[in-house]
């Protein structure tokens, strides 16, 4: 429940072009709330992971969840007084904050208590968060436009309330599991060495190895996280074409039920890609998650049936939840349960840069190429999927579990990447 609820975010179209009519935002300026969220997350998550083994998962989550469900109310105060500046520190700063927190703890703290089972695990857990945005586009944002009469100020104060009513209980209910009892038997001639998960894990992040994973990553997200903001838009303008004489609350409708169904398969997609992942390597899965998708983006580019064009953003979302699925366990096998939360969540600072370069391009193209900016938001998707496929190369999952040198170690030794 505490993943869905911040998965939210992820229905953001369904207020983008809502928000643009009412208050006269450009396309740009409306965006920009997202991409602060995003960014934000993932500076927050990044601070999180380094605090995990401190503050403990209850506090991290519990603080996280009074900051989203605050950038709501702020948001609602923003919007009331017609002041973008801000909304953007409510909804952009402030509850993208809160997300951050709150995502990267459960992760870690489930991945923990089963060892076993790390990749499926941890893609259950993210699904919440893919399936998050079902929850607000086609239940709760819904049911409160019609209710509010359409005051999105009304609109944002009910979700930060309602949100507040499931967050909290749900974050109070966190904890690690308990330790061993063989560990407990040890004595305090053991209890007075620190704690591994107190290592730093500083170096590890200077490493070749590291900076590879952060921009397959950061590539996978910025794909996927351009069509996420604009999706119900893109169909509704593809309807459009297809069919002129549907009315704007149809198309409307019909963009709220791609976000749905999206974000189905972005939650199906972190159990499935993670379950693949555990029997076929974490490398190898983001190579056909990248590879597949830069086929799709460039059907997309000119595809003008809403069906056909529908189906396949569904399959981006199944391949974007996918790399959040695989990208835990990875991390895992690669520096080891003990650096998982300060590495995890340093990660996921891709997330930040992808959030803020993806939509706000994608917004700019649609403010000043409206015609084409279909088009070449496919286009830069797939240079971008085609640069993180190229990294990927660099990786080897089998290489890494007999401990061999990968590419990366191997160009290492001729000085031009530095991975230890």
């Amino acid at each position: 429940m505490l993943q869905m609820c911040l998965g939210t975010v992820y229905a953001w179209s369904f207020f983008q072009t809502m928000l643009a009519r009412q208050y006269g935002w450009n396309n740009t300026e409306t965006v920009l709330s997202f991409c602060l969220a995003i960014f934000f997350l993932g500076i927050s998550a990044g601070w999180a992971g380094q605090m995990l083994p401190k503050w403990g998962p209850r506090v991290l989550a519990l603080t996280g969840s009074v900051l989203f469900c605050a950038g709501y109310v702020i948001a609602s105060l923003a919007l009331q007084l017609d002041n973008v500046t801000l909304f953007y520190l409510g909804y952009g700063v402030i509850g993208g904050a809160g997300i951050g927190m709150g995502y990267v703890t459960p992760v870690v703290t489930v991945a923990k208590w089963f060892p076993d089972m790390r990749g499926l695990a941890t893609g259950i857990v993210v699904m919440g968060f893919g399936v998050g945005a079902l929850l607000l586009s086609k239940v709760l944002a819904p049911f409160l436009v019609v209710r509010a009469d359409s005051d999105l100020a009304t609109v944002f104060l009910w979700l930060g309330i309602v949100f507040a009513c499931i967050l909290i209980p749900c974050s109070l209910m966190l904890r690690n599991p308990e330790e061993e009892p063989a560990a407990k038997a040890r004595g305090p001639a053991r209890a007075a060495k620190p704690p591994a998960e107190t290592e730093s894990a500083r170096p590890y992040l200077f490493t070749g190895r590291f900076a590879v994973m952060w921009l397959v990553f950061f590539f996978n997200i910025a794909a996927g996280i351009s069509v996420i903001s604009f999706q119900s838009e893109l169909l509704q303008e593809v309807w459009g074409l297809s069919d002129p004489s549907l009315e704007p609350a149809v198309l409307a409708e019909y963009g709220a039920t791609l976000i749905a169904v999206s974000s189905v398969c972005n939650g199906v997609g972190r159990i499935l890609w993670a379950w693949l992942s555990d029997r076929f390597g974490r490398v190898t899965i983001f190579r056909v998650l990248l590879a597949s998708q830069m086929i799709v983006f460039g059907v997309l580019m000119s595809e003008t049936n809403p069906w056909v064009f529908s189906v396949l953003v569904c399959y981006v979302l199944l391949c974007f939840g996918g790399g959040f699925a695989t990208m835990p366990s990875f991390i895992l096998e690669v520096f080891g349960a003990q650096k998982m939360s300060r590495i995890y969540g340093t990660i996921l600072t891709a997330w930040s840069a992808a959030g803020i370069s993806g939509p706000l391009f994608v917004g700019y193209l649609k403010d000043v190429y409206p015609d084409r900016a279909v088009m070449y938001c496919f286009l830069i998707g797939i240079l971008m999927l085609g640069a993180g496929y190229i990294f990927s190369f660099l990786l080897d999952d089998e290489r890494m579990r007999l401990g061999r040198p990968t590419l990366a170690q191997t160009l290492e030794r001729y000085g031009l990447v530095k991975t230890t």
